[in-house]
């Protein structure tokens, strides 16, 4: 391999991303970066390998799996480093599905005072929505938080049982 500044050795390619080296491997292992090896059989990444770790971290970020970042990846010519129209096309994809998670998270906290004590964990007893542990009828975990309803009938008997 012939020696340019176009290749950086592994430790001065995960210095300048600020990730360790281990990472680098990794994310090579994925398939997310690529690197040639030197005549020491030492791995040397081209500087738009940096470009591309920029973006795992930012997807990372945002709460992206590697393997949603590698699905996007996987889109482009050649694996070759994103474009700025590259990351245009991909920030509008994700961010689609940070509009999603945003949503549900939103939704989540809304709901978060009145789950802990309605009885969405299906637990035997509540006083509010879960009597007899209802619940559970529609599975396991929290059906209340995950978006099902109680039953009109059990709001009914609950209302009566107050004060």
């Amino acid at each position: 391999m012939k020696k340019t500044n176009h290749y950086l050795s592994i430790g001065n390619a995960a210095s300048r991303c600020g990730v360790a080296t281990s990472t680098l491997r990794f994310y090579e292992s994925r398939g997310l970066i690529q690197s040639v090896r030197a005549s020491s059989n030492h791995r040397r990444y081209h500087r738009s390998m940096l470009r591309r770790v920029s973006i795992i971290k930012v997807a990372q970020t945002l709460g992206l799996s590697l393997n949603e970042i590698s699905a996007a990846f996987s889109k482009l010519p050649n694996q070759r480093t994103p474009t700025r129209a590259d990351w245009v096309k991909l920030s509008k994809t994700w961010g689609k599905q940070l509009d999603r998670r945003i949503a549900a998270l939103q939704d989540l906290r809304d709901k978060l005072g009145g789950c802990i004590g309605c009885g969405c964990l299906s637990m035997q007893r509540c006083g509010l929505y879960n009597t007899g542990d209802e619940a559970s009828r529609l599975g396991s975990g929290p059906q209340y938080l995950l978006g099902n309803k109680p039953w009109d009938r059990n709001l009914a008997r609950t209302i009566r049982k107050l004060p």
